[in-house]
Formats: C-alpha cells, structure tokens, sequence
C-alpha cells in the first residue's frame, strides 16, 4: 500500500504519504484562502521528501468534510481527478474523524470545526477512533447544555471556549492528514469500507442566485 490522503475542509491545507505502516511524509499549510494553491504543490512536496513517484500511489482518501463549500471541493475534485489519471481507489473520510484519531482520546469528547456563521460543525466520540453521532452544524449557544465540561478539541471548541468549556487546548486545532492517512490505512488493513468520496456540506453554499434574478438571452 502507499496512500495518498489529503484534506482541505478546514483552513488547514495537508497532505501525507503512509505505506501501510507510517507515515512518509506530511505537509500541513493553514490559509483559508488559498487551497487550490496550495494543495498541488503540497502533493509534490510530500512526494519528493517520501522519495515516492505518483504512480507508485495505490490508494487516495480525502476528507470530505463537514467543510465550507469551495474549499472542500477543491480537496474532492483532485483526488477524483488524481484516481482517474492513477487508476486506483479513491475513498472518503470524515474531516471530523481524523481530527478525533489525532487526539488520541480514550475517554468520551467531541469534535468542533468551525463553520463560519457563527455556527460549527461537531460530533460526538466514544473514543479517538469511535464516532458516536453524525455530524451536524449548530450555532454553539444552541449546544451550551449538552457540551458544557465535555472534553472538546477543534477550532471551534478553541473558537467558543465559554460554551465548549471543556476544551483541550493541547489538542489538535486543524486537520492532519498523517492522521487521516493512519486512519484510513488501519481501516483498509481491516476489511473496513470507507465511504465514497463525495462532499458533506450539511448546507447551502455561501454564494447564493440573487433575488428577482433575471436570465438574459440573445434573441
């Protein structure tokens, strides 16, 4: 096995290289601008200091998210485009599950991102490796009686520390794709199934069709 995996639903832009047993190689740039900058060169880069060819990847997992719309897609849309060119499986995860395997908990948390809006996307874990709730996005007033003293790691945990009052501050605050990568790798060795490779948005996309909006067409 080499697996590629790369994850760009939060502002952290990452990708790693892991044969099946470690990790090779990872990158990691925090710019929520600029993700299709940033990723091709991210590629190469974790590529080059693997000592690894592209044609040697055997597998691609990207998250897919929760995330905001254009940078997710931006992570989707390569390692769809990368599995067609290489010709081999291209798998999802869940961005908030990787971040859940990085912290290594072993007792119940959640995970939180931030979803802009003044809202977060988060999710229940029995431990790092266990998901307990689908995702969801919520504004974090809403979550206050149900996340007060919970042990929380995210940037929105860090984000909305007087709600998520029980969040570790020594946990991870972005996504690591080595941890996404560790994941996936363990899951595949398993017989586990992924899941497909397409976004979760959990809502509408910023951009949206302006109101009274007329079409004009050349008669």
């Amino acid at each position: 096995m080499l697996l590629l995996a790369l994850d760009t639903a939060t502002p952290a832009v990452t990708v790693a290289l892991h044969d099946g047993t470690r990790v090779l190689a990872e990158s990691r740039q925090v710019d929520a601008r600029r993700h299709g900058e940033l990723l091709l060169p991210a590629v190469d880069r974790v590529l080059a200091e693997a000592g690894r060819k592209l044609d040697e990847v055997s597998d691609i997992v990207a998250g897919v998210g929760p995330g905001p719309y254009t940078g997710l897609r931006v992570g989707l849309v390569t390692a769809a485009t990368f599995g067609a060119a290489l010709g081999v499986p291209v798998h999802g995860l869940c961005t908030l599950d990787g971040l859940a395997y990085a912290s290594g908990l072993t007792e119940p948390f959640l995970v939180a991102t931030d979803a802009r809006r003044k809202e977060v996307y988060w999710a229940r874990y029995a431990d790092a490796r266990t998901r307990l709730t689908e995702p969801a996005v919520d504004r974090p007033a809403d979550l206050a009686d149900q996340v007060a003293g919970v042990p929380a790691v995210g940037a929105g945990a860090l984000l909305y520390d007087t709600v998520f009052t029980g969040v570790r501050r020594e946990g991870p605050e972005h996504q690591s794709a080595a941890a996404l990568a560790a994941l996936a790798a363990g899951k595949l060795a398993a017989g586990e199934e992924l899941l497909p490779p397409q976004p979760l948005y959990l809502r509408r996309p910023d951009a949206q069709v302006p109101a009274n909006y007329k079409v004009v067409t050349p008669r």
